[in-house]
């Protein structure tokens, strides 16, 4: 067994369980810590270090949570195989950066502005612990059956009403299909529309949604953006039945679609039997600047949106509980071909989520990280005020992420490498374009790169644009 032996510091701004926990996620992720190896039970922990054991706890359930260790029941705690892992916050000596090209090895990143990571340093471990522990404990043999293959009754009771409230929705409890993740739902919806559906989809757009599509029998079509989101005009030229959309928060643009393009797409698909837009409500509940932005659906008279959301981004990416919301005429459709299929989501995690949201954990706990994420936002255009005689800032004051474009001439392929020369990972729009020469998208004069701040700290955001700063200015 590994000991542990940390200089905690009750001087620094960092509470005891982050530096815990960060001094753990080095030493494995520097390999100090192997694969397989144990590490000290909390009680041990705990001891060794003078602290509580709820603060080792709280340290080991996030390492639990982020996959660096795992708990084995009876046995303790063990770090996990991660043989693909980045060395995120340690530097490459030249000859280092060298051997990793010619071997073939990922590059190590001092900084990685992920597009997709988010912050669960501030997750309610000990909350979750309880209500899983009050389900375990109360609940009848009933609840380990296979349950209702739309998901827990009670549970899209209690989503109905988190969706009319925050977002406008409208539907009953019996319009709600619950699966595990977006993915999922996106290949149950495969078998309500039909195999041989035609679809729009926005781009640049949501790249896995783009190749989930594309690994059905669809016939799928680029419909180019403007400032206001997808091109209507270029919608009805198409010749489609079905769009894909993200209106609160398009990703990567960050475009919010205004009131007057959602009317006309509702038109478009009013004009037509069998025609539906898929909104993707990305990031919705993440808006930093005016009041929130009801969803499409709640402006569709007529039974023509379909909404999908998640709680990967509001709660946790392992929660995997997603949701869509069908209009009455393909619920019918669904009933008929589709309720055969079991639910993919356990009813023990449906009942921890619905105790969670319904007791008011997680209206406590967004609106906790709709300010911490506000301040990271805040911080990185702070950050960013010198950088806007060389880039123009979009994509900002929602979600996790925003963009920079260049005004010099830079290629995205120029702004990558540059980054990557100093130690920082940013990604290329390009990344999202379909249909595109992304080769030829990398050379374009005025390239944009996407900048997410959700999984960095503010130090981290810090660090990283003054080595930003050093490459692109």
């Amino acid at each position: 067994m590994y000991d542990l032996t940390i200089a905690l510091r009750t001087d620094s701004e960092k509470c005891l369980y982050e530096q815990i926990y960060e001094y753990i996620r080095q030493e494995i992720r520097e390999g100090k810590l192997r694969p397989g190896e144990r590490l000290p039970s909390t009680r041990s922990l705990a001891e060794y270090l003078q602290i509580s054991r709820s603060t080792a706890a709280l340290a080991y359930e996030q390492l639990v949570s982020e996959g660096y260790i795992e708990s084995r029941p009876y046995r303790g705690y063990y770090v996990c195989r991660m043989e693909e892992l980045y060395r995120l916050d340690t530097g490459e000596e030249d000859g280092d950066a060298d051997t990793a090209q010619t071997s073939g090895k990922r590059p190590q990143y001092r900084c990685d502005f992920s597009p997709t990571a988010t912050d669960m340093s501030q997750f309610p471990f000990g909350v979750w612990r309880k209500i899983n522990k009050n389900v375990l404990s109360e609940s009848s043999s009933g609840l380990f059956a296979q349950g209702d293959s739309q998901g827990e009754y009670s549970l899209r009771e209690t989503i109905s009403r988190y969706l009319h409230s925050s977002r406008g929705v409208n539907c009953s409890p019996q319009q709600i299909i619950v699966g595990a993740g977006n993915d999922y739902l996106l290949l149950l919806l495969e078998k309500i529309l039909g195999r041989h559906v035609k679809i729009a989809m926005e781009n640049p757009t949501y790249k896995r949604a783009y190749q989930i599509f594309n690994s059905f029998a669809y016939e799928i079509t680029t419909v180019d953006m403007d400032s206001a989101g997808m091109s209507v005009s270029g919608l009805r030229s198409s010749d489609v039945t079905a769009a894909y959309v993200m209106p609160s928060h398009q990703y990567p643009t960050g475009v919010l679609m205004p009131i007057g393009r959602r009317l006309e797409l509702l038109k478009w698909a009013d004009e037509a039997p069998d025609r539906y837009l898929i909104e993707d409500d990305y990031d919705s509940e993440f808006r930093y600047k005016g009041k929130p932005i009801p969803s499409l659906q709640a402006s569709d008279k007529h039974g023509r949106v379909i909404y999908i959301g998640t709680f990967s981004k509001s709660i946790a990416p392992a929660i995997r509980v997603s949701y869509m919301v069908l209009p009455q005429a393909l619920l019918e459709r669904y009933r008929r071909q589709c309720a055969f299929y079991s639910t993919t989501v356990s009813r023990i995690d449906q009942k921890v989520l619905e105790e969670f949201i319904r007791e008011g954990y997680f209206e406590r706990y967004l609106n906790k990280m709709r300010k911490y994420y506000k301040e990271k936002h805040d911080l990185l255009l702070e950050e960013l005020a010198d950088f806007g005689e060389a880039f123009q800032i979009t994509g900002e004051n929602a979600g996790l992420h925003l963009l920079l474009t260049g005004k010099r001439g830079q290629t995205e392929e120029e702004l990558l490498t540059a980054a990557e020369a100093v130690g920082v990972k940013v990604y290329g729009l390009s990344e999202s374009l379909v249909e595109k020469d992304s080769g030829e998208s990398l050379r374009q004069p005025g390239g944009t790169v996407i900048l997410g701040y959700g999984g960095l700290g503010q130090e981290d955001i810090k660090n990283g644009l003054s080595l930003l700063r050093q490459a692109w200015l």
